[in-house]
């Protein structure tokens, strides 16, 4: 029997604040290999930004070097999307990454047609990839929901074809 060809899309600021969320501290080498079980890891996509480095020059330093570090990874793409300055009323500074979920959702569908996997692993709890999964699956491929509780949709999960708890897979 062929082993299933696996892509994994993660969406970076979701990954990063659950991870933190619930403190569990983990390599994407570790993360990689629990999603071996599923099949062959043929691609996997990193969607994020570079942090402001006129705001924190040292945390723009880390986040570099851990970005250079998982580069190396095989088969592992960073696809860097904007980063907005979002000015709040009592005048402090939040960031917000902007064109994830897009490049996302293009890349999954694009890949389908492309027939470059089997199965799609989406790490997000963004029930805004409904419409996307649903192209996808008419291509025949399957779709699973690698999420975190209290960051997911239940949408999103109950239209893939199956979902994976991070956090329950991770502190194993």
């Amino acid at each position: 029997m062929v082993e299933e060809r696996v892509s994994i899309f993660i969406d970076g600021s979701n990954l990063y604040h659950n991870l933190k969320r619930y403190n569990i501290k983990v390599t994407f080498e570790e993360i990689i290999k629990k999603f071996e079980v599923i099949g062959e890891i043929t691609n996997i996509f990193y969607y994020t930004a570079l942090l402001d480095r006129s705001f924190d020059e040292k945390r723009y330093l880390e986040h570099k070097k851990f970005l250079d570090k998982i580069s190396k990874i095989p088969n592992f793409h960073i696809i860097l999307c904007n980063l907005r300055k979002v000015l709040m009323p009592d005048g402090s500074v939040n960031y917000a990454i902007k064109g994830d979920d897009v490049h996302l959702a293009t890349d999954l569908i694009s890949g389908s047609y492309e027939n470059l996997y089997d199965v799609a692993i989406i790490v997000s709890g963004d029930a805004d990839f409904i419409s996307a999964i649903k192209v996808v699956q008419k291509n025949a491929k399957k779709v699973v929901n690698a999420f975190f509780p209290k960051s997911s949709s239940y949408l999103l999960r109950n239209c893939c074809n199956n979902s994976i708890n991070l956090r329950r897979l991770l502190q194993k």
